[in-house]
């Protein structure tokens, strides 16, 4: 299936063709993603819904480079997902926020960016550049924490604020707030809605939860399993920028359930 995420804006993700095999020369190999097609524009957010393995962060590892397309071609801002990554400009958020627990939030922050610096030349984030992010993710007066004297909620702070401080191309986050309790992951959406409008990085978001997916995205792309496929796409028209008040409106619980409709027909 061919579908294709449009805007006006030129495509800084560009996913052709691509199929993903697992146990390729074996016995019986898996095919995890099966000719997916897929243009994310410029700028926009964008998120993967559907069933448990459907393939959506089979999708994200590859266009983050690491891992290997079977076949098929990916671009990142027209270049090959390998040179972004050796340059540092693919920034990764996880379920998992994986902080150094020996560094404070301040040098966790600065740690990729003075790591990509080392290895290419890049100029280190400065500590201005540190602080005024985390001033934006909200953890001033947290610069002198340890990961383990931060809520879980802060702690998935500071992996956005270190996957900014790259300046990436492309924001790439894998179930990010997941591991949260349902108040936290709420504010988060929130949280996270308020720094993408600030900066405006192309952002590809995998989530299970479609409210989430509807809230935060102009596109929620729906996958489909045996093999991993893109089934259908959502135009998200809801006005930014998104409230609470959204949240409660009758076009977002319409949004939301046409995307559940779908999904339960994709697993039928």
């Amino acid at each position: 299936m061919n579908v294709q995420v449009t805007s006006d804006a030129p495509a800084a993700i560009r996913v052709s063709g691509v199929d993903v095999t697992y146990g390729v020369g074996g016995a019986e190999p898996v095919r995890a993603l099966a000719n997916v097609d897929l243009d994310v524009p410029g700028g926009s957010f964008v998120s993967l819904v559907g069933p448990s393995g459907c393939g959506k962060s089979t999708l994200l590892k590859v266009v983050a480079d690491l891992m290997s397309p079977t076949r098929g071609v990916l671009t990142i801002a027209g270049e090959p997902p390998s040179t972004l990554r050796r340059q540092g400009r693919i920034g990764l958020v996880f379920q998992q926020a994986n902080l150094m627990p020996w560094l404070k939030t301040a040098d966790n922050i600065a740690l990729l960016g003075d790591l990509v610096a080392g290895r290419t030349g890049r100029t280190k984030p400065d500590r201005a550049k540190v602080a005024e992010l985390i001033e934006v993710v909200g953890l001033k007066g947290f610069e002198g924490k340890h990961a383990h004297q931060l809520s879980g909620g802060m702690q998935s702070r500071v992996a956005l604020a270190r996957a900014l401080a790259l300046d990436p191309a492309v924001l790439l986050m894998d179930e990010p707030f997941a591991a949260l309790d349902e108040i936290t992951r709420d504010r988060m959406a929130f949280e996270l809605m308020r720094i993408w409008q600030l900066y405006r990085k192309t952002v590809l978001f995998v989530t299970h939860s479609l409210a989430e997916a509807v809230f935060l995205s102009d596109k929620v792309v729906l996958m489909a399993t045996r093999p991993g496929r893109i089934h259908q796409v959502f135009d998200i028209d809801l006005p930014r920028p998104r409230t609470h008040e959204t949240r409660l409106s009758d076009r977002f619980s319409q949004i939301v359930a046409e995307v559940n409709r779908e999904l339960y027909r994709v697993m039928a």
